[in-house]
């Protein structure tokens, strides 16, 4: 049995966990599921709780994937950690705009401006 791919590039900065998706595309259950998966762990395995997402190669996001990142939010939160957005396409920020998740998610246009502060 082949081993599944690794759907997440993490890097640590100082004791924040940057994570880059390694899709262009997340759309259907599978991926959401196994990226969901990867997250958890990630979760896990932090002493810090600061969690910061770069969506620079994500080009499209189902509404599923948003619902993820809601679960992964809460996640953190019941650990007292953070979690920040970076570098959303402008349509997919739409998205985030039109469901209100703009309010609820901690968004900066880079990775650099996110990791200010945090």
């Amino acid at each position: 049995m082949a081993a599944q791919p690794e759907r997440l590039k993490v890097n640590a900065f100082g004791d924040v966990s940057v994570v880059e998706f390694s899709d262009r595309k997340i759309l259907d259950e599978l991926c959401i599921l196994e990226i969901q998966e990867e997250l958890s762990k990630l979760v896990e395995a932090t002493t810090t709780g600061k969690l910061l997402l770069s969506f620079k190669n994500v080009e499209h996001l189902s509404s599923a994937a948003l619902g993820m990142l809601v679960t992964l939010k809460k996640q953190l939160e019941e650990k007292d950690g953070r979690l920040r957005l970076s570098d959303i396409n402008p349509q997919i920020f739409e998205v985030f705009k039109i469901t209100r998740l703009n309010r609820v998610f901690d968004i900066h246009p880079s990775v650099d401006k996110a990791r200010v502060g945090f």
